[in-house]
């Protein structure tokens, strides 16, 4: 099957064209059939940009979700059991997009506020101004396996665990495209960090990422970046005229290793033992919380005790808490040269070291 390439058409039809269970990751930025009534203007009288185009507007809810229930089957149908899903709407249509989504049988692990950091103001005055759009991330099934780089995410939001509300800016500036006369060429590009946000934490190197609504190519130019392979879906010469250029002006990922996000439970397995055995925390050392409420020390077996437990890292850190479980690695600290440092840094060594 040919990647990193756009497939003119209705989206439907081609990914009907498409082989059964191709891809890894579908990204859908459909329709959000708006219903507009009437141009929009700013105080001074100049007229808003707004989304006033042919491929937006539905006769009514049902048409939109009879062509909302096409493309979801469409993509389930090339999209492989252990893939992933997302969708971004607004209020005008994420809900029924949710509810067919479901319909069809995904699994909806996260719904993700995109928050605008800079949002077109409610002109009028008539409503709160919209200053956010949804995201569903969605497997298969209940059961599925999916990707999710959740360590390169924290590590992305200074290593605290990222939340599902994104605080990112609309597409302005040199990244916003626009034609000869100054106008946007599409109504709706979604910023780049959106779309690398979502293919780091849910795709691997070398994936294959479905657009079926790709427009200009936001999400070709950032798998290409990160080196993941992509099929855009467009019907819009004129996007995919703007699209081509700017895909091609990117530096794609060539050294594998500065993309790939390795997640740390698919690292080898080190045991608290091969700590102590190889004298990076000798026996009687003793450990303590990052608020020094709990000390514990180590036993030449690779145990430790507390005043009242005794029993694994994991358990006596549980213990300690009265938690139901407890990641010791990350939970315990020695002291060294004077500074507390998680003994998650002596496993990371004995990784390194092979």
């Amino acid at each position: 099957m040919k990647t990193n390439c756009i497939l003119e058409g209705d989206c439907i039809s081609v990914m009907n064209d498409l082989p059964e269970q191709s891809v890894d990751l579908v990204f859908a930025d459909p329709p959000y059939n708006l219903q507009l009534g009437g141009g929009l203007r700013r105080p001074d009288d100049s007229r808003v940009e707004g989304v006033d185009v042919a491929w937006d507007r539905f006769g009514s809810f049902a048409e939109y979700d009879r062509f909302t229930r096409a493309w979801v089957k469409a993509a389930r149908r090339v999209l492989k059991n252990d893939g992933s899903l997302w969708v971004i709407g607004s209020y005008h249509n994420i809900y029924r997009v949710g509810a067919i989504l479901q319909d069809e049988g995904f699994w909806i692990l996260n719904d993700v506020i995109w928050h605008k950091a800079n949002p077109m103001p409610n002109f009028r005055g008539t409503r709160f101004t919209n200053a956010h759009e949804t995201l569903l991330w969605c497997a298969t099934g209940p059961q599925a396996r999916y990707t999710f780089n959740y360590d390169a995410m924290k590590e992305m939001n200074e290593g605290v665990q990222m939340r599902s509300d994104w605080h990112l800016p609309l597409c302005t500036g040199a990244e916003r495209l626009r034609d000869d006369g100054g106008a946007k060429v599409h109504p709706t590009q979604k910023p780049e960090a959106l779309l690398y946000r979502i293919l780091l934490s849910s795709s691997e190197p070398g994936d294959i990422v479905l657009d079926p609504f790709f427009g200009t190519g936001t999400t070709g130019v950032v798998a290409k970046r990160l080196g993941r392979r992509y099929i855009g879906i467009e019907r819009d010469r004129v996007y995919v005229a703007a699209a081509l250029p700017r895909i091609a002006m990117v530096r794609e990922a060539l050294d594998i290793t500065v993309v790939a996000t390795p997640r740390k439970r698919a690292e080898p397995r080190v045991p608290f033992s091969a700590v102590v055995e190889r004298g990076l925390l000798p026996p009687g050392t003793v450990l303590f919380d990052a608020g020094r409420r709990f000390t514990a020390r180590v036993r030449a077996d690779g145990t430790i005790i507390s005043s009242d437990h005794r029993g694994s890292i994991h358990q006596v850190g549980a213990a300690v808490q009265g938690a139901s479980a407890c990641n010791g690695w990350t939970f315990w600290y020695f002291e060294t040269t004077g500074r507390p440092n998680p003994i998650d840094i002596l496993r990371e060594q004995i990784r390194a070291e092979g």
